[in-house]
């Protein structure tokens, strides 16, 4: 269910103790979504692996943002290390990047860094074929060993799948390479022991926790924060609300209540709800999000995307979740993705549609338009507690405390 940014491209062509740190850098495009993803390169210096706090076992890892519907940070593969942009996706839990044995048509693979196994003195064959199929696009490949690289430390032999196959558009498309899935190991194709699940082993995280702030700010340079191993608390407002996990897959939890403005209730009964940060919109059940759309006043546009005019933002009602007994409120300001070129501006809805048919749905997905306002704080917990969510109000920009 990776619902993220294909439809949104082609609507926009046709509109002409300190954790380890992973720094999310923004790519300002505007409408030029289609160029080649090499092309975009050259509009901004690509980040660099953090480099790891002293004295503690949490890593800070700068992330990318694309239009606020692509964020990734990078990684490196091998020794000496490869470098990659990866998607850091809560709703999987495999490693995966384009290789340079990649079939001949698959464009995806020609138009990224690809992996050579060749060029890594610590690379151990596996040869196990994978397959993964995303909501919005597959890929085909082989399993690897090798070491991983992220937020400036090393050391963990980590097991990878080369891309040898991706016929999907979203991948051509796609400002990163690969993903990097830190969903629960049972998501793993394969039986592949996760990279979070490899560092906490290793001794190189304390605990498997980790935590998203994601800069919503169009004008800003960075597009924000993972950390491994902790939280930032000068990325949110305290207190965090902390939701238990229902099933430890996917980050589930349960909502009790979806209210848009005073006038309209989904979610009455309460319902299942993901936080999943490869997924750029907040999706529902399509009968609930028709009536969100209308509510919001938003017109019907081209593959599940709506329209909303610009001008009535200001006066478009709130929209807010009610999670673990706290509302959490999204302004228009929130859940409108605003993009702005050359004094034109284009306001569409962050909202869609998606039925996620039995047994694993239905539910919904609180993705990045979600968590761009809310700071989430991912713990698997231990054998003493279970998993869970934390959630707080992320602090703008420039007010860091």
């Amino acid at each position: 269910w990776k619902v993220a940014f294909v439809g949104l491209l082609a609507l926009l062509n046709c509109w002409h103790l300190f954790p380890h740190r992973i720094p999310l850098r923004r790519v300002n495009i505007g409408f030029k979504a289609l160029n080649p993803p090499r092309g975009w390169e050259k509009l901004a210096e690509p980040p660099r692996l953090a480099a790891p706090s002293p004295g503690n076992k949490s890593l800070f890892v700068p992330l990318s943002d694309y239009m606020n519907v692509q964020y990734y940070g990078e990684i490196g593969l091998g020794t000496p290390p490869q470098n990659f942009s990866v998607v850091f996706d809560t709703g999987s839990s495999n490693l995966w990047v384009p290789s340079v044995r990649c079939h001949f048509f698959s464009l995806p693979c020609w138009l990224h860094h690809r992996f050579n196994p060749k060029a890594s003195s610590s690379f151990r064959s596996n040869g196990t074929k994978f397959a993964i199929q995303y909501g919005t696009g597959r890929l085909a490949g082989i399993l690897s060993e090798d070491k991983l690289t992220i937020g400036g430390i090393t050391g963990a032999t980590v097991t990878f799948g080369e891309a040898l196959w991706e016929p999907s558009l979203v991948f051509t498309f796609a400002h990163f390479d690969g993903i990097l899935g830190l969903g629960f190991p049972v998501l793993a194709v394969g039986g592949v022991r996760p990279p979070l699940d490899r560092l906490v082993d290793r001794g190189l995280l304390d605990k498997p926790v980790f935590s998203f702030y994601l800069n919503r700010n169009p004008e800003a340079a960075d597009g924000g924060e993972l950390v491994l191993g902790g939280s930032d608390p000068a990325h949110y407002i305290p207190p965090l609300t902390f939701v238990p996990v229902t099933i430890p897959a996917f980050w589930q939890i349960h909502m009790e209540r979806v209210q848009v403005g005073t006038g309209l209730t989904l979610c009455a009964r309460g319902c299942a709800a993901i936080l999943d940060t490869g997924t750029s919109l907040i999706t529902g059940p399509t009968e609930e999000i028709r009536a969100l759309q209308k509510a919001i006043g938003a017109v019907p546009l081209l593959m599940g995307k709506y329209y909303i005019e610009c001008s009535k933002i200001p006066t478009l009602p709130p929209v807010s979740f009610l999670l673990g007994g706290v509302w959490f409120n999204l302004t228009a300001q929130d859940y409108v993705i605003q993009i702005t070129r050359s004094g034109f501006s284009v306001c569409l809805s962050g909202f869609m549609a998606l039925d996620v048919p039995p047994p694993s749905g239905p539910f919904w997905i609180l993705g990045d338009v979600f968590l761009g306002s809310y700071v989430a704080v991912f713990d698997r917990g231990d054998r003493k507690s279970g998993a869970q969510v934390g959630l707080a109000r992320a602090r703008p920009r420039g007010t860091r405390q």
